[in-house]
């Protein structure tokens, strides 16, 4: 069997995706994520009482302030998993490069555009110096807890196969899918993945956990952006961005002035409340002007859109070169629609719908898929 590298959050997810990896015979070492201020507090030799074969890490402290799904309590209650299955455990000390993660939030939001900011700390983080921390001490697989699978050859399969190149592909819950969030993968890097959940129902994960005793069987899964602890993102770029004026006009379409608001960062493509306006009838954000300022609002029907442009593309399968058929998802719990994807210059592409989509938000992410496999994608232009 192999040595793997876990990140474990403390939910129950990548709780249960540890005890599956050791149940088949893996030697699991388990990383927790650290996204906030650093402690004095170093990480403890591991449960066995072996020698430990990475350097002393910080880890959370008691007193930690919250953050979202990185807090002090969602790291203790990922030691404990550890030290219940009986494998090594550290918390690595991520301050720094997550501070990338923030200030991309704050620049996107500030330009006028929707951030996804899970999708790039997987892209940097997660399987970005994770891969690092799993190649310094030889370790030859990195695991999550997300739902999503590896198929080999047309099976699927969560273990390595062979070194082939294997299809990212959905997760057996279509509830709990994960894989739209995962597109931006180094493809030379799935074959060293693992997702020991994602050929499970949520509702299976929870019971495993209870069966073996996991205090985390029943922890509710996080929700939020783990930094936006209170869901004010408004609230959270003015603070990080300093003195610029954000603030303008709210215009329609038409372009008659309606309204005035305090700044663009409080806005995304297809929002309805919190307008600070009244029509007698719902009105939604149709587009934001980074250079005027403004806001402009419209009708539901004229937020529909049936082509875009996506940038900076990310492959999982051999670089398309010429038009293709598949089916396109621009939010993560939007609906699939297909699509007509036109390969462009430069990492981009030309995406046509077969009908019009709603709330296309520039920032986010439209990912292809064929079926149930990711193909790749890039960021809305």
């Amino acid at each position: 069997m192999a040595r793997v590298v876990l990140a474990m959050s403390g939910g129950v997810d990548s709780s249960v995706a540890a005890l599956l990896l050791k149940e088949a015979g893996h030697e699991v070492i388990g990383l927790f994520m650290r996204h906030g201020q650093s402690s004095d507090t170093e990480c403890a030799a591991p449960a066995d009482g072996g020698e430990s074969i990475l350097p002393q890490l910080p880890v959370i402290s008691e007193l930690a302030h919250k953050q979202g799904c990185c807090t002090a309590a969602d790291a203790h209650d990922a030691r404990r998993v550890a030290d219940c299955l009986e494998i090594p455990f550290y918390s690595l000390n991520f301050e720094e490069e997550f501070g990338r993660i923030i200030n991309y939030f704050v620049d996107e939001y500030t330009l006028g555009r929707t951030p996804n900011p899970c999708v790039v700390c997987n892209n940097w983080l997660k399987f970005g110096r994770l891969v690092e921390y799993a190649d310094s001490v030889d370790a030859e697989y990195i695991a999550t807890g997300h739902y999503a699978q590896l198929h080999y050859g047309g099976a699927s399969d969560n273990a390595a196969s062979g070194g082939a190149t294997p299809a990212l592909c959905r997760g057996r819950d279509a509830d709990k899918d994960q894989s739209y969030v995962l597109f931006g993968i180094d493809r030379n890097v799935l074959p060293r993945l693992m997702f020991p959940v994602g050929a499970f129902h949520k509702s299976e994960i929870r019971a495993r956990a209870s069966e073996v005793g996991l205090r985390v069987a029943e922890k509710k899964d996080s929700q939020e952006i783990c930094f936006v602890t209170q869901g004010h993102y408004g609230e959270f770029v003015r603070t990080h961005r300093g003195e610029i004026d954000l603030s303008g006009e709210i215009v329609t379409t038409a372009g008659e002035v309606v309204g005035t608001h305090p700044g663009i960062e409080n806005f995304t493509i297809g929002q309805r409340k919190g307008l600070g306006v009244a029509f007698g009838e719902p009105r939604y954000v149709v587009r934001l002007e980074h250079e005027s300022r403004r806001v402009v609002i419209g009708e539901l029907h004229e937020l529909e859109r049936t082509t875009f442009d996506a940038v900076d593309t990310n492959w999982l399968i051999p670089t398309p070169r010429h038009p293709f058929e598949c089916e396109v998802k621009i939010r993560y719990l939007s609906r699939p629609a297909p699509a007509v994807v036109i390969p462009l210059k430069e990492d981009r592409i030309h995406i046509e719908l077969s009908e019009p989509r709603g709330a296309i938000a520039p920032g986010q992410a439209a990912v292809c898929y064929r079926g149930a496999q990711v193909l790749g994608g890039g960021w809305i232009s």
